[in-house]
């Protein structure tokens, strides 16, 4: 199969398309033909290996060279085969979700790592969503636990985790506040943000405002200063991502 693999850590000019061999599912893993791959900044930096402490955090990553060569972690497709133990999908199922290697014609994943793809949605379309979007629903419902009426703030809402977190919101009920550059506030507003702040021009959190949950994509502000957006009661509920 042909895939784009990576033998070194470095820029665009290590990444290869060649031919290697199709892996094949073990017990409790499914066999993807890839339809579509989504591409995120967590791709940069596996290919480039950079912070350098990424290489020991993530188990894919060795401290000279990747272990795994193939590139690439959304993925959306069609099961091509199955594990002896997985009983969730047989082969033709559209799926989506991530793994490790999903620039590739076929892909393997662990079967708690898929679910069915909604007729609704393209392949294309599913294949953008898996971490960026799992990020953003810990954040708005296991982490921030926004409930209706909630007064949200998102900073980095023109990014693909605050993008998805600011409609994540919205869908519980929440009077979201999205905050982006000056190029980006109309994206932010076409996802249907109540309020739309550019942080070029104003700061959110010098106190003068305050929201129950604020939910930091971009992690360039200290807990200090987003406790100065937060409620007074919201210190106990308020939650940084």
């Amino acid at each position: 199969m042909k895939a784009i693999v990576q033998d070194r850590y470095g820029g665009p000019e290590v990444l290869e398309f060649r031919e290697i061999d199709q892996p094949g599912p073990t017990d409790n893993q499914v066999l993807v033909q890839v339809q579509a791959a989504g591409v995120h900044r967590g791709d940069w930096h596996i290919m480039t290996g950079l912070p350098y402490m990424i290489r020991l955090a993530v188990p894919t990553l060795g401290l000279r060279k990747p272990k795994v060569p193939v590139l690439g972690m959304d993925i959306a497709g069609r099961v091509e085969s199955v594990g002896a133990h997985v009983t969730r999908f047989q082969p033709g199922d559209e799926v989506f979700g991530w793994t490790d290697g999903s620039f590739a014609e076929y892909a393997i994943a662990p079967a708690d790592h898929l679910a069915a793809k909604p007729a609704t949605l393209s392949f294309e379309e599913a294949a953008v969503v898996p971490i960026s979007g799992f990020a953003a629903l810990q954040a708005v419902r296991d982490v921030g636990e926004v409930q209706a009426g909630q007064q949200v703030l998102v900073l980095g809402a023109a990014g693909a985790v605050g993008w998805f977190a600011a409609q994540i919101a919205k869908a519980f009920g929440a009077q979201v506040t999205g905050v982006a550059s000056t190029t980006q506030l109309e994206l932010v507003g076409s996802i249907g943000a109540d309020e739309v702040i550019d942080y070029t021009r104003q700061d959110v959190t010098d106190g003068t405002r305050q929201w129950d949950v604020i939910i930091d994509t971009g992690g360039r502000r200290t807990l200090s200063q987003l406790r100065r957006g937060a409620h007074a009661q919201g210190d106990a509920g308020h939650r940084r991502r």
